[in-house]
Formats: C-alpha cells, sequence, structure tokens
C-alpha cells in the first residue's frame, strides 16, 4: 500500500481548490463506507469481515498483512478470521515457503460472496459511467499518483 504524497507543503495554508478537492473526497470516502456498510449487512457481514473477505479474495495472505493493511491489531483480524471460518468462508493454511507463517485464504465460497459483495456497491457505478473511458483513464491514474503507487 502506497503512502499519501503530500498536495503542499505543511507550512503553507492549503488554497481554496485544494480545501474543496480534500473535502470531495471525504464525501466520496464517506458515501462508499455507508454503502459498503449495507452491502456487507446483506450478506451478514460486518464491515471489517467484508473488507478482509475482499482482500482474502485476491489471494492468500499473512494474517499480520491483513493487520496492517487494516490498521489494526493481529488479534482483531484473528478474531475476524474466526468467524469467517465459522462461516466457510476463509481458512487458515501454512504458508508453502515459511511454515511458520499462517495464510488466511478466501474458500470458494468466500470468494463467491466478495464478489457478489462487489458486484453490489453501485454508489459509483452511474456517476463512472457518465465519464468516457479517457475520464476514467485520467482520473484512475490521478488517484493511484496521490496514492504513490504509480510512477509519474
Amino acid at each position: 500500500m502506497g503512502t499519501l504524497v503530500p498536495m503542499t507543503s505543511s507550512t503553507e495554508p492549503p488554497d481554496p481548490l485544494t480545501l474543496e478537492v480534500v473535502e470531495l473526497i471525504g464525501t466520496i470516502v464517506a458515501r462508499y463506507h455507508e454503502e459498503y456498510e449495507t452491502a456487507a449487512g446483506k450478506h451478514s457481514l460486518t464491515g471489517a469481515q467484508a473488507r478482509v473477505l475482499g482482500l482474502l479474495s485476491r489471494g492468500p495472505t499473512p494474517m499480520r498483512r491483513i493487520a496492517q493493511q487494516l490498521k489494526c491489531e493481529p488479534s482483531n483480524v484473528t478474531g475476524i478470521i474466526d468467524r469467517l471460518e465459522a462461516r466457510g468462508l476463509a481458512e487458515r493454511r501454512l504458508d508453502p515457503a515459511d511454515r511458520r507463517v499462517k495464510l488466511a485464504a478466501a474458500t470458494d465460497r468466500g470468494k463467491e460472496t466478495a464478489d457478489r459483495l462487489r458486484g453490489s456497491l453501485d454508489f459509483a457505478r452511474a456517476p463512472l459511467a457518465g465519464l468516457s473511458e479517457q475520464e476514467r483513464t485520467v482520473l484512475r491514474d490521478l488517484l493511484k499518483r496521490m496514492l504513490g503507487t504509480d510512477p509519474v
């Protein structure tokens, strides 16, 4: 996960445009979280469980890395994995490269649930559909640049 690239130095006050962009990003994040929680609830998951399941659907992941990505304690991840495992959505495995490391992985049922959950997130679909492919590409590239995950 990349780090945010500062838009201004810490001694300069942000300009009005930067403040407006920050507020708009905050509004988008709030709407995303609200819809994500609602979608998770429709699958009888908490938001945290849904986020972990989404991460696991990309491939087996060390439990410690999940905690780092969610910015929480490893013990919280252990509890979330316990609940997902009890529902048949996740499983624990030993890392074949280092048997001391525990990996968490989505089961087939967990992957299907994560896919349905992702597919039910509609809040940005309509507004993004109103943008051309070129505009969506520019937006994606700008967001990656802000996150420091895309070389300039």
